[in-house]
């Protein structure tokens, strides 16, 4: 399988968790893309649910292949959340927010019973950090905060470069009007001191770190699709 054909797949078994009724986080990225996809074919055939998208990109996706949607407020309790991650550990914490849509998908995870993450198998590793960390901050004081993020990094022994995320020769805007940091520390070993740090930081809106979140992660790769559980 070449890599689309890991995500479909990841994808596909992820919708056998999507139960008639229900209320559904949908996420943002590629994987989550060919999971708007397969859950659009069902919905054509009777399946009665109803998304709340983690960003306008997914929001426009829904919209055009016929997947019905509400916003957060009007359904701010969901049963379920499908999404793809960055990187994904034994653990099942995550790293998200290549996407640049990270604030909304921790919400709207937040706002769910259950997390999936859908993924391929070159997003599992066994410690955090080899993808670009995001940190979603305010634009105003952007350079103050980066400052403090380096500080705050340093004192937990990590080091790298964080660099504001452009797109396109601009400096990317967030769909909640927001800058990414992106920082390259490598190795994170301790996940969890890391994410209270960084959001003790004036300026930090959000961060990356999807801890405790996800219980189930589906994982595909050449020789087929495995789920990982939170608790195995």
């Amino acid at each position: 399988m070449d890599a689309r054909e890991m995500k479909i797949k990841a994808a596909d078994t992820a919708l056998s968790y999507v139960e008639d009724g229900m209320r559904l986080g949908i996420g943002t990225g590629s994987t989550a893309e060919e999971f708007v996809r397969l859950l659009a074919e069902r919905v054509a055939d009777g399946l009665s649910v109803v998304g709340v998208p983690t960003s306008e990109r997914t929001a426009r996706l829904c919209v055009e292949l016929g997947v019905p949607l509400m916003s957060l407020d009007e359904l701010p309790e969901l049963d379920l959340t499908i999404d793809g991650a960055d990187e994904v550990d034994g653990k099942l914490s995550l790293i998200k927010g290549g996407g640049g849509a990270l604030l909304r998908e921790k919400i709207v995870a937040s706002a769910s019973s259950r997390m999936i993450v859908i993924a391929d198998e070159s997003k599992v590793v066994e410690t955090l950090g080899a993808f670009k960390l995001p940190i979603e901050v305010n634009p105003f004081g952007i350079v103050t905060t980066r400052l403090a993020v380096e500080r705050t990094a340093a004192r937990l022994g990590l080091s790298g470069a964080i660099e504001i995320r452009r797109s396109g020769g601009s400096v990317f805007t967030t769909d909640g009007g927001h800058h990414i940091l992106d920082a390259s520390f490598g190795r994170i070993p301790d996940a969890e001191a890391l994410a209270t740090a960084l959001n003790a930081i004036p300026g930090v809106v959000e961060q990356g770190l999807f801890i405790n979140m996800a219980s189930i992660a589906i994982i595909a790769g050449a020789a087929g699709v495995r789920t990982l559980k939170a608790d195995s």
